[in-house]
C-alpha cells in the first residue's frame, strides 16, 4: 500500500511540474508575440529582419541590474525559418562602472544556418564587440551582422547608467 501510494504522489508530483512548465512557456510565448508586434510598431523595417534572417530568438522580458558588478537574464522562444522550435535563455555578467536596474526586449536574428547552429548547440557567447541597436524608426536599415549576429533591443523600463564590459550567453531548448 506504502508503495502504491509513494508511486501515486511521485506521478501527480511529475505531471504538476509539466503542467506549470507548459504554462510558463506559454507565457513566454504570448509575451513573445506581443514584443514583437512593439518592435515591429517601433521599426517597420525591422519586419525585413524577420522575413530575410535564417533564424531569430525574442527576449520578451529582459531584466538587468548592478552595482559594479551586474547581470542580466531572460527567457524567450526561437525561430528558425519563421517556424517557432524552441526556447531561449540569455544571461549576462558585466564589470565596470554601472548602477541601476532595466527591463527591456531583445531579438537576437541570425544571419545565416551556421550563426543558428551555433546558438542551438549553445555555442553563441557575445562580447562588447557585438552592440546592440536600439529599435527606434529607422534604426533597422543602417544595421548590420557581426558574425553571423544582429541583435536589437527596446527599452521597456527603468534606469541604467552603464559603461562595463561583458557578455551574453545563450542556451537553446527544444520545444
Amino acid at each position: 500500500m506504502k508503495k502504491l501510494t509513494f508511486t501515486l504522489l511521485a506521478f501527480l508530483l511529475v505531471v504538476g511540474a509539466y503542467a506549470q512548465r507548459d504554462q510558463k512557456d506559454q507565457k513566454i510565448i504570448e509575451d513573445s508575440m506581443e514584443a514583437k508586434s512593439d518592435f515591429l510598431k517601433d521599426d517597420p523595417d525591422l519586419a525585413s529582419w524577420f522575413s530575410s534572417s535564417y533564424g531569430y530568438i525574442i527576449l520578451p522580458n529582459v531584466g538587468k541590474g548592478g552595482l559594479g558588478v551586474g547581470g542580466a537574464s531572460g527567457n524567450g522562444v526561437a525561430f528558425e525559418q519563421g517556424s517557432r522550435i524552441g526556447f531561449a535563455r540569455m544571461t549576462q555578467v558585466t564589470i565596470g562602472f554601472q548602477a541601476g536596474g532595466q527591463a527591456y526586449s531583445e531579438v537576437v536574428f541570425f544571419e545565416d544556418k551556421e550563426a543558428f547552429d551555433r546558438f542551438k548547440s549553445n555555442k553563441i557567447e557575445m562580447s562588447a564587440q557585438v552592440s546592440a541597436v536600439a529599435a527606434a524608426s529607422g534604426a533597422s536599415l543602417n544595421a548590420k551582422y557581426v558574425d553571423g549576429v544582429a541583435v536589437f533591443t527596446r527599452t521597456k523600463g527603468g534606469l541604467m547608467y552603464e559603461a562595463s564590459v561583458g557578455g551574453q550567453q545563450f542556451r537553446f531548448r527544444k520545444d
